[in-house]
């Protein structure tokens, strides 16, 4: 187990704090989560590389990460779908690892994933992250170790 891993929350989340779409979720995440089971990490954060050297930044800009206490890896919806589970409200979107949906439901996150930024754009959700960053969220800036 690698420094990072220790003590990780039952959750960790690294997440795209420069992508406006991203951040609404993130947010909308820590709000639920009462039992500080998330541990929600911003992947542009300056020391990032240093705390999370096995994290390929590119790789988790390009597909949502999350680290499981044991340290494995779960990556796009399995990411996102374990994040809402882990807040109590996986019954939201349990129906995206459904045999049939998932692949479905994959192809369209990937594609999500790829032009989020854009999509934040086209929705009028960049100007709160003009700077290159949004801003985190309050609750979780205590866990960044």
């Amino acid at each position: 187990m690698n420094q990072a891993s220790k003590d990780l929350a039952e959750l960790r989340l690294f997440y795209d704090g420069s992508c406006p779409i991203c951040m609404m979720e993130i947010r909308h995440l820590d709000k639920l989560d009462r039992n500080d089971a998330l541990d929600l990490q911003d992947i542009n954060a300056e020391d990032f590389n240093e705390r999370f050297p096995h994290i390929d930044t590119a790789e988790a800009d390009r597909l949502l990460h999350a680290e499981l206490p044991d340290g494995r890896m779960l990556f796009g919806l399995d990411a996102s779908c374990r994040a809402w589970d882990v807040v109590g409200k996986g019954h939201w979107f349990a129906f995206l690892r459904w045999p049939l949906i998932r692949p479905v439901a994959d192809l369209f996150y990937r594609g999500f994933a790829r032009y989020r930024h854009r999509l934040g754009r086209l929705f009028g959700r960049a100007a709160s992250c003009d700077s290159g960053s949004c801003p985190a969220p309050e609750k979780k800036a205590r866990k960044h170790h």
